[in-house]
């Protein structure tokens, strides 16, 4: 027979503290293509050590291995994760099945790291475990199978791939004798059918049944019985190649990561949970903060607005508090008549004011009382509960006329609903309401004093005797830039009065104050919610360093079927990216259910989800899925398949 596996002057030590402990001594060894072998010694005598090396998990520290006459030594880890997938089949004493996957599923396992299309690999794996007796046992689970049926299962996950070469190790360790007897029974008859079986036993009754019998003893072979002419099946030889996966393998091997890591989050529900959780209350928490944030401060701008945005005041003066006596009569009456020529000027009043006493019958109150235009309610935007504003008749002849908030009709008028009509003491003056402007609510409060408007022609020759005016409010015209219209007026007031003697005030910096304060709010409520995001991510990296930790062992077993360390890499970094996207959307789903319960306490407030915020999320979850995942991932492909296999 030619050589298949063949090992020359093998050495294998490992590092004990200051020591070094060999394992196996000088090994030299042929096995040819179609043989039975049994490889038999006490515990502790290197024969696993010898099996894990013919089986490529583990690598010699001195000699030669050659599979197929190729050296071993040259192939790197994904040629030798790609040599156990399409050649070695492993079947292991305690049978190291996946329990969270069917007995079907676990004899996928192989052909998906090999890239076969899901229906072919479903049919040949039902189609293994029929043959091995356990066709009405495809859906179960290892927990619901006997001994003898997981082993079973174990040779069928063995074969999926061809297995030319079968590496048993004490297959027969962990069964009764009558399982035992069927699973020897398996095994003769794939090595009659030309498959290369390998035993690794320290039973002399299982090691007889084999053609040819190594026994080893210290790390070095003390017999090697010589096998007898076989006869039967040709021997199923290995064609070593090395072909890149296609993109349909590609795609199929990330579909079946995606599934595995499914599977693996539903074994483990409530730590799934649990990971989730830190990311839900983050994700929640940056769009609740963002779309609530964005709602408040529309509110916000629209009660800023509901004041008179888009409006320029001009006062007397070099700043606010300049009580200087030579600017104190900076605005006159024939300013009006150049700014209402302007284009940007929409609407404009002028304003005279005084605090003076109001009086009907025998109540006496303090107000605030204004001598302003016919347009002054227009420039502000005001309406009126009764009765309308000051015309330009009234303006024009002073009539002696006054308009009164609803809180100097509630004071004055406590017990009549119409004030029109009615007279009061303005000052000295007696005056008749003719309208009742509605009081605005707005998030800056209100004075205590109440307000009254009358003609500024009335206030200046009846009232104050005032020949200028305390300030003047332009309203902006629709379509015209409020900065550009401020200093276009600044130019033609200075022009017209030879000197700046005023100043003036865009309502617009209110916005754009306001605008700002609200953003770096919310930018600050932001942040703190990212922090609570990347404490969610530092959760599902602890919390992926624990699942790799408690699942060495599947690694291991995935490695030793043909897993390459990118597949585990890959595994587990989608597992982590799983987690984060579903955690992503429940917390979505959570910031939606808040914004509707916001919706709810505030009315007036307009909640709208956009998408971007929603791509937002689900792009965050992504990165903190692979950012904190592959930390874990990383230590999980690193692993060693022999340290990993023997992990409880």
């Amino acid at each position: 027979m030619t050589a298949l596996l063949e090992l020359s002057g093998i050495r294998r030590s490992y590092q004990s503290g200051d020591q070094t402990l060999e394992v196996l001594k000088n090994v030299s060894l042929r096995i040819a293509a179609g043989e039975m072998v049994a490889i038999m010694g006490a515990s502790g005598s290197g024969k696993s050590t010898l099996m894990n090396i013919l089986g490529c998990l583990d690598k010699p520290s001195a000699g030669t291995y050659r599979v197929a006459g190729q050296d071993v030594a040259a192939l790197d880890g994904d040629a030798l994760a790609e040599l156990r997938r399409e050649h070695f089949g492993f079947i292991f004493q305690r049978y190291h099945l996946l329990p969270h996957l069917s007995a079907v599923h676990n004899v996928e396992v192989p052909a998906i790291y090999a890239g076969l299309g899901s229906q072919v690999r479903r049919e040949r794996a039902a189609a293994l475990l029929t043959r091995l007796g356990l066709g009405e046992r495809i859906t179960y689970h290892p927990g619901q199978l006997s001994g003898g049926q997981q082993q079973r299962v174990s040779i069928a996950r063995a074969l999926m791939n061809g297995g030319q070469v079968i590496l048993a190790d004490e297959p027969t360790g962990a069964l009764d004798s009558h399982s035992g007897e069927e699973v020897m029974s398996i095994l003769k008859q794939l090595c009659e059918q030309g498959h290369t079986v390998i035993l690794v036993t320290h039973d002399p009754a299982v090691a007889r049944q084999a053609e040819r019998v190594i026994e080893i003893r210290d790390g070095a072979i003390m017999s090697d019985s010589r096998p007898l002419s076989k006869t039967g099946s040709p021997a199923k030889t290995l064609a070593l190649t090395s072909q890149s996966p296609s993109w349909q393998q590609m795609t199929d091997r990330f579909r079946e990561a995606m599934m595995m890591a499914w599977w693996a989050m539903a074994a483990n529900k409530m730590r799934t949970l649990l990971t989730m959780l830190g990311i839900i209350i983050g994700i929640a928490s940056v769009i609740s903060i963002l779309v609530i944030g964005d709602a408040a401060k529309l509110s916000v701008l629209a009660e800023i607005k509901s004041i008179g945005t888009n409006t320029v005041d001009i006062y007397p003066g070099k700043d606010f508090g300049d009580d200087d006596p030579t600017f104190r009569q900076a605005l006159k009456y024939d300013d009006l008549s150049a700014l209402r020529e302007q284009p940007y000027v929409s609407v404009l009043s002028p304003t005279i004011r005084n605090s003076m006493r109001l009086r009907f019958g025998n109540i006496d109150v303090a107000a605030n009382v204004s001598g302003i235009s016919e347009q002054y309610f227009r420039v502000y935007g005001m309406a009126f509960s009764q009765g309308a504003g000051i015309d330009i008749g009234q303006l024009q002849s002073g009539a002696q006329v006054v308009v009164i908030d609803t809180n100097t009709q509630r004071r004055l008028f406590p017990l009549r609903k119409n004030a029109i009509g009615e007279v009061i003491l303005v000052g000295n003056m007696p005056a008749t309401v003719v309208g009742v402007a509605e009081q605005k609510q707005s998030m800056f409060g209100s004075s205590k004093m109440l307000n009254v408007w009358v003609p500024y022609t009335t206030m200046a020759n009846r009232l104050t005797g005032n020949d200028y005016f305390d300030s003047i409010t332009v309203r902006i015209r629709d379509g015209y830039n409020s900065q550009e219209a401020e200093q276009q007026l600044t130019r033609l007031l200075t022009l017209r009065h030879g000197k700046k003697d005023f100043f003036t005030y865009n309502m617009d910096n209110l916005v754009q104050t306001a605008e700002k304060t609200t953003r770096t709010m919310q930018l600050f409520l932001a942040l703190v919610a990212v922090i609570s995001l990347v404490v969610g991510g530092i959760g599902v990296m602890n919390i992926m360093l624990v699942s790799v930790t408690e699942r060495t062992r599947e690694i291991g077993i995935r490695m030793a079927v043909g897993a390459r360390s990118g597949d585990v890499l890959q595994q587990f970094l989608i597992e982590a990216v799983l987690v984060c996207l579903v955690g992503g959307a429940l917390g979505i789903a959570l910031s939606l259910a808040i914004g509707q319960l916001v919706q709810w306490a505030m009315p007036g407030w307009q909640i709208s989800f956009p998408p971007t915020a929603l791509w937002g999320a689900f792009l965050c979850s992504t990165g903190i899925g692979i950012v904190f995942g592959y930390l874990p991932a990383r230590s999980a492909a690193r692993l060693d398949p022999i340290d990993s296999l023997a992990r409880e």
